[in-house]
């Protein structure tokens, strides 16, 4: 087994024993994975440079990966279902299915929904690049060598500032950067661009260097650059330069599998839940459902013993795009437009690329080959589908027609809601990053009764061969997908939304990488062609979106609800919109301040008699979704407890 061992470096209660239900008492173990795999094996040949990895004298690659584990103090009562959680960039996900505020060192158990059951919960680290500790969790990857020593080569980080700064790590976000090969490097490139598809100006290298500033002074660093004047705010600044930092990457992947391998199939003193698990599932969510995704594409779904790894995917907010997550230079956490992982494949089976008259394999055709397809789930919010590529899951490369589903396979389009559920209380500054504003307030949706449906469905359909409700989409055949110019010319006519500018938008242009770009991008930036098509939902007369899974939010509204927010004058990149960020834009709350500001929209007072009659409506239209089995019995009331708290932020009290 690929696993060599779990050093376990704590253990512990969980939540001071309380007990859950008849599940009972959980426990809490922190501890590492040691890894120890053969570069050889048919199981890891498409893992990118691992021939090129340092090996021990057995030959075999070796690397650790942190593990925290969940699970019943009873064996008995575990319900035989482990949840795999892809930790995103270091944080626990699974916390969503909780109703539970992400918090990496306590891990809050929230209402407690997975412990109930009795699920085992594993978040293994994957991502060589999170800083460890602090409760996050990583992979020590091995570096891909060359002669001996580390692999060098050219690499591009991307940025766009939410203010004017003086410096941009050579890393995305908080991470472990890749380093400049020396600081000299005149042949190392910068290039600015004010929106996604605006043409690239390049900087002269005179103007900016590798280096950091350090209580006001410019030191020489490999770590960051820093450019005359300062880099301004909302543009795209690209720094394309040679690296020597060359780890392989997609060790994650393995450690993933083979996590959840040893987990299920060890009888291994060291393994915790030995004899414990008969079906594993695995979720990610964002970043991490774009990990999934790649793992899919890439086959990588059987262990070194010809085992299954996972029966069930639950891909979350991971829209149509895959990621750098098993590729030279990869960057797992790059979002920003555009990396590899705005290639295709974007759909599970084969499509045909009509500009370029080629075939597009499909995401599962490596694994229809080996026979270990599993059950996969994939829910979205309007966000994915903003950002450009939602769509492309489910609809033909041409924009013209909706695709035949994979029978392996179901998706749901969470109708109004943004990439990072309810944001709550209501604010449009992200909390994590006072630079990062919105024009609107930011969407205060809460659509976490409707994931944990989705993965209760994909259990049952797992282990009882029950199949889950059909899919719920934006369709081309029932006019519910339309351009997203169409959508904007609707709120032109609020006067109390701001419309981005349709241009400005991020789109899937065709790109090209060079001859290998699913080993390594050696075409930096790549050379772009013209875009697939972007769908996005329709949307009513409130601006409300019509296709998909609808909470009462949207069939009982008040206000209007988008997966898109325009960034605000004071952050720079006018017309575009924010990252993964959706808006609220309420309803008036009285006829007169409806009539002063000239909204064509219904006020509050115009729609119900209410506090009560407005809830009351909700939990009929939240009791449908149950019957349409999107939503669980239980969670009936959360939804209307969701209502309520909206109303009660909503509208005045003199208007009540």
């Amino acid at each position: 087994m690929a696993v060599t061992g779990f050093e376990i470096t704590s253990r512990e209660p969980y939540q001071g024993g309380i007990a859950f239900g008849d599940a009972g008492a959980y426990e809490r173990i922190e501890g590492v994975l040691h890894f120890a795999v053969d570069p050889a094996h048919p199981a890891n040949a498409g893992i990118v440079d691992i021939e090129r990895a340092e090996r021990g004298a057995d030959g075999l690659v070796r690397f650790d990966a942190d593990l925290s584990l969940l699970q019943p103090v009873d064996g008995t009562k575990a319900s035989g279902r482990l949840l795999a959680d892809v930790v995103n960039r270091g944080g626990r996900t699974w916390v969503s299915y909780n109703l539970a505020a992400r918090d990496n060192t306590a891990i809050q158990p929230g209402d407690g929904f997975l412990m109930r059951r009795g699920w085992t919960i594993a978040a293994i680290g994957w991502q060589w690049d999170v800083i460890r500790g602090s409760g996050l969790l990583g992979l020590r990857a091995p570096q891909a060598l060359t002669d001996g020593k580390p692999t060098e080569g050219w690499i591009s980080v991307t940025h766009q500032p939410n203010s004017t700064v003086a410096q941009l790590p050579l890393s995305d976000r908080i991470h472990q950067p890749y380093v400049a090969a020396n600081l000299e490097q005149p042949d190392a490139r910068m290039l600015v661009r004010d929106y996604p598809d605006a043409p690239r100006t390049e900087i002269e290298r005179a103007r900016w260097r590798f280096a950091r500033v350090e209580g006001g002074r410019e030191v020489p660093a490999a770590t960051h650059v820093v450019l005359d004047g300062g880099f301004e705010a909302g543009r795209f600044y690209e720094i394309i330069y040679r690296t020597n930092t060359c780890p392989v990457v997609g060790t994650g992947i393995l450690a993933f599998r083979d996590g959840a391998s040893f987990l299920r199939h060890s009888m291994s003193e060291e393994n915790p839940a030995r004899g414990r698990l008969t079906h594993a599932f695995a979720f990610g969510v964002s970043q991490s459902g774009r990990f999934l995704r790649s793992l899919l594409k890439g086959g990588f779904n059987t262990d070194e013993a010809d085992r299954i790894a996972y029966d069930g995917f639950h891909v979350h907010i991971a829209g149509g795009r895959m990621g750098e997550f098993n590729q030279r230079f990869g960057q797992p956490s790059l979002t920003s437009p555009y990396g590899v992982g705005y290639t295709p494949p974007f759909t599970y089976e084969d499509t045909t690329d009509p500009l370029r008259e080629e075939t597009i394999p499909g995401l599962l055709g490596r694994l229809r080959s080996q026979g270990r397809v599993p059950r996969i789930i994939a829910t979205n919010t309007s966000t994915e589908y903003w950002r450009g590529d939602a769509s492309l899951l489910h609809v033909d490369p041409s924009g013209s027609c909706d695709l035949t589903e994979a029978p392996e396979t179901r998706a749901y389009y969470f109708t109004g809601t943004h990439h990072g559920n309810a944001t709550w209380p209501m604010a449009n500054v992200a909390p994590a990053d006072p630079a990062a504003r919105g024009t609107h307030t930011f969407n205060t949706t809460h659509y976490g009764p409707l994931l944990r449906a989705a993965l209760i469905h994909l259990e049952r359909w797992v282990c009882e061969g029950i199949e889950p409700p059909p899919s719920a989409l934006p369709r081309v055949a029932d006019g519910t997908a339309v351009p997203r110019e169409r959508v904007v010319e609707v709120f032109r006519t609020f006067p109390t939304a701001t419309a981005p500018d349709p241009v400005r938008l991020a789109t899937m242009p065709r790109l090209d990488f060079g001859p290998d770009a699913e080993r390594v991008a050696t075409t930096l930036p790549p050379n772009i062609d013209a875009p697939f098509p972007t769908l996005v939902s329709a949307v009513d007369a409130d601006g409300n979106e019509v296709a998909g899974v609808r909470l009462p939010d949207l069939t009982v509204p008040l206000a209007t609800l988008m997966g898109w927010n325009p960034r605000h004058p004071d952050t720079g990149g006018a017309g575009q919109i924010m990252p993964l960020t959706g808006s609220t834009v309420p309803f008036a709350a009285t006829s007169a301040e409806r009539l002063a500001t000239g909204d064509p929209r219904g006020a509050i007072e115009e729609r119900y008699r209410d506090r009560d009659d407005f809830l009351a409506r909700v939990r009929v239209e939240a009791g449908k979704l149950a019957e349409q089995r999107y939503l669980l019995d239980e969670d009936v009331e959360v939804v209307v407890g969701h209502a309520a708290a909206r109303w009660d932020a909503l509208v005045p009290a003199t208007a009540r």
